[in-house]
Parts: structure tokens; sequence; C-alpha cells
């Protein structure tokens, strides 16, 4: 009954968003199955690890550690500007956050490029976040500034 009276009040207004959909963008989390993110302080090596391997693998072509934009923006410090939902909404569901998110859009205007979809598991995904924490402690200074 909560998705039929959700369904219906995202087609009243025209859009293919539910009011909760809606007010997570609203909080700068995107759109998706990311609610929230339990972060870990210190790092979690190991997963820095298996989010190094993940972005060599399925991000490093278009994305560099700094921040000059190749295909992509570059990543220097992303978590200080993002929070953790958003980005790993933007890496788990990239077509919503394309069509859907103002902030996604507007990158989408800098960079002329969508995203393509990696199909990367919420798992992978949060390894992926954990090693650009790391790497915006290295190359920014700091982590998790969208937080604060």
């Amino acid at each position: 009954m909560e998705m039929a009276k959700q369904s219906s009040e995202a087609q009243a207004d025209g859009s293919a968003l539910s009011s909760e959909e809606k007010a997570q963008i609203e909080s700068g989390k995107g759109v998706g199955e990311i609610k929230e993110v339990k972060l870990s302080d210190p790092l979690d090596e190991q997963m820095v690890k298996t989010g190094i391997s993940v972005y060599e693998m399925k991000c490093a072509s278009c994305h560099k550690l700094d921040d000059q934009r190749t295909v992509g923006p570059g990543w220097k410090g992303v978590t200080n500007k993002r929070r953790p939902e958003w980005i790993m909404n933007m890496v788990t569901n990239v077509e919503v956050m394309l069509d859907e998110d103002p902030t996604a859009q507007k990158l989408l205007e800098e960079c002329l490029t969508r995203m393509p979809n990696q199909g990367l598991a919420v798992g992978d995904a949060r390894n992926v976040l954990e090693f650009m924490r790391k790497n915006d402690v290295e190359k920014a200074g700091s982590k998790d500034g969208a937080l604060k």
C-alpha cells in the first residue's frame, strides 16, 4: 500500500521519483538503495586494498586520483564534497542518478560523457569508497568533509 501511495504521488507531479527518493536527493544522498553508510575510523586497510583493485580494473581509465578531469572528474577531495551514500549510489545506480540527481546532472554537463554502468556490487562500491577516503587523506589532507 505504501509503495502504491508513493507511486501515485510521484506520477501526480510528473516525476518518476517517490517523495522518499526526493527527500534522499535533498539530503545529499542521491537516489538508490544506499540510505546510510557506516564509515570506519581508522580506515579499513583491507577494504582500501580491495578498492584499489576495483579502481584499477573499472575506474582508472576515466577517473584520476588528483583533481584533473579526464573523461570523468578527478577523485581528489570527493569525500569532502559528497556524502558517502551519494558516492555509492552514483557507482551502483548511475543511470537513475544521471537522470534524476541534480548534482550528478551538473557533473554530466561538465564532463559531457555519461558514466557507464560498471555493474559494481554494493560491497565493491563500499570498497571503492574506502579507497576514495584514503586517497583524500593522501591528496587533499582530509576525508569525510561532506559529513561535517
